[in-house]
């Protein structure tokens, strides 16, 4: 609660550092809750159900030599295959992390839920379990009509939500949020805003005779300002730092073995830093690893 109110105060609000510092200005906001009504589904937060439905990256499809049009989905279901899905690009780093944390949780859900609800009767007729009319119908009122929504009635469905739940508060959280700082926080690798065209972008002699010249100059008058780039920095320093009080899940050995496996281009490729967003443990600061049991910085 107090993170969603700092992030409403200073981070996504009016003029905040999102709009003054990231290239869509105030539409940034406006643009991701277009992406919301258009893209959003719970069921596919589910990491399984998220992976079929989406497709790879166009960065990773080009380190493992795959063509674009080839990939209808990163994974497709396959009952006989581990985690009931099989990957198409087998050299992915946050599926094939983020799928033995996900059988993980849901193994801890599935005891959990089965040890406090034997009967499928108890499910419907508990009304702490009321939260998720709430859900639908008030936190997401504007899709409450959708059919993908679950009827919330088996046990299958309680684990399912529960565990969705849970992975988007830890595993998901972590791989968008705390690898943030090594890659953006040096700005010229991931700068968030253009302050002037390219030269190739409608130049004018002069421009263009400039870039040749100078280059280094007219790439510093694009990047983010230093008053910008500094903000920035500051920021993803914040929330890819952990907190010293955080919990973690155990999983340790899969994640380095797999780093050390020389086949894995995507994690000990020539440039890539080895892979370790979803390494359960993390002391306090930013070390780019660590997934503690919910969203906390």
């Amino acid at each position: 609660m107090e993170i969603n109110a700092l992030a409403r105060e200073a981070l996504i609000n009016a003029n905040g550092i999102i709009e003054s510092s990231f290239f869509p200005g105030k539409y940034a906001i406006e643009l991701s809750s277009i992406a919301y009504g258009a893209e959003w589904r719970f069921d596919h937060e589910a990491l399984p159900q998220n992976l079929i439905s989406r497709r790879a990256p166009v960065s990773l499809l080009l380190l493992t030599c795959y063509f674009v049009q080839n990939i209808h989905g990163i994974g497709e279901e396959d009952p006989n295959a581990p985690h009931g899905l099989k990957l198409t690009i087998k050299d992915y780093p946050f599926a094939n992390d983020g799928l033995v944390l996900w059988d993980i949780l849901k193994q801890w859900v599935t005891n959990y839920v089965t040890h406090y609800y034997p009967q499928t009767n108890l499910i419907e007729s508990d009304k702490e379990l009321a939260w998720w009319s709430e859900i639908k119908n008030v936190g997401h009122g504007d899709k409450r009509d959708e059919p993908w929504w679950s009827e919330f009635k088996t046990l299958n469905d309680l684990i399912d939500i529960v565990t969705t739940i849970i992975w988007v508060t830890s595993g998901h959280h972590v791989a968008v949020n705390f690898g943030q700082y090594s890659y953006a926080g040096y700005f010229p690798n991931k700068p968030t805003i253009a302050r002037s065209k390219m030269p190739t972008e409608d130049p004018t002699n002069e421009e263009w005779e400039w870039f040749l010249n100078k280059p280094e100059e007219a790439l510093l008058k694009c990047f983010p300002s230093q008053i910008q780039a500094t903000k920035v920095m500051a920021i993803l320093n914040v929330l890819s730092n952990h907190s010293p009080d955080e919990e973690y899940i155990e999983l340790e050995g899969i994640i380095d073995a797999r780093n050390a496996d020389c086949n894995l281009m995507n994690r000990n490729g020539s440039g890539v830093m080895p892979y370790e967003l979803l390494k359960p443990y993390s002391g306090p600061g930013v070390p780019g690893k660590g997934v503690p049991y919910s969203i906390s910085i």
